[in-house]
């Protein structure tokens, strides 16, 4: 379960009476689209349904029948959040927009380039700046994919930016290739990988562009600084000989 500090209201009235639960914001927002896949007891603040949440109140069991055709909270829970409303207060809202906006930064970030600069990718203070300079708001009511684009269609017009990926090759000496390869590998889909005669070992790694530094500081810290890597660019013809 969350904390009541954590959890927001889903009211629903009907047949008269007045219904409440305590849950998780996004988890709020995930079932009332159909999206929710996780279990319902971990995203939830009181195993319960309320009349007035605030005071404690509950409604009567006869009521619960009349409108769910059942007393169990698990199975009533969802209904309400689906076809009531989300009630959150200022503060909660304030808090929703500044963890969305984060999520946001960093999905851009790990993901955009400067097409001008040789697609380097842009630090996330960059974005921050240049969304400032933009109309663009956060919805702390939406998911961060959608406004993804929206708010690349903002930076555009502010800096150079676009949304791209990599494919690096990189040679790990015999030295480092046990241990460096298996976190290597997991950085980004692994294209192709070979083993060579002397144990070194060969991967071709795409990760979206703006994680470049992030990779080359990987492969760095686990191999010493003694490892091989070259961008691959889409006409290269690439072996791992």
């Amino acid at each position: 379960m969350i904390s009541l500090d954590e959890a927001v209201t889903a009211r629903l009235e009907s047949h008269g009476t007045r219904f409440e639960v305590l849950v998780d914001p996004d988890a709020a927002l995930e079932i009332k689209r159909g999206e929710f896949e996780g279990e319902l007891e971990d995203v939830i603040a009181a195993e319960d349904v309320f009349e007035d949440a605030a005071s404690g109140d509950r409604p009567a069991e006869g009521d619960l029948e009349e409108v769910f055709d059942t007393t169990d909270p698990l199975e009533i829970i969802p209904q309400v959040i689906r076809d009531g409303e989300i009630q959150i207060t200022a503060e909660q809202r304030r808090e929703m927009q500044e963890q969305k906006y984060k999520q946001l930064v960093n999905r851009i970030t790990r993901n955009a380039v400067n097409p001008q600069m040789d697609d380097a990718p842009h630090p996330p203070e960059r974005i921050e700046s240049a969304l400032e300079e933009t109309d663009f708001r956060i919805d702390p009511m939406e998911p961060v994919e959608p406004q993804v684009e929206e708010a690349l269609d903002a930076l555009r017009p502010v800096i150079p930016i676009r949304f791209d990926e990599v494919t690096v090759a990189v040679q790990v000496p015999a030295d480092y290739a046990g241990s460096a390869q298996a976190r290597i590998r997991q950085f980004g889909d692994l294209d192709r990988e070979e083993w060579q005669p002397d144990g070194s070992w060969v991967g071709v790694i795409t990760f979206p562009a703006g994680m470049q530094d992030d990779f080359y500081d990987l492969v760095n810290e686990h191999t010493s600084g003694e490892a091989e890597t070259r961008i691959v660019n889409d006409e290269d013809e690439i072996s791992t000989r």
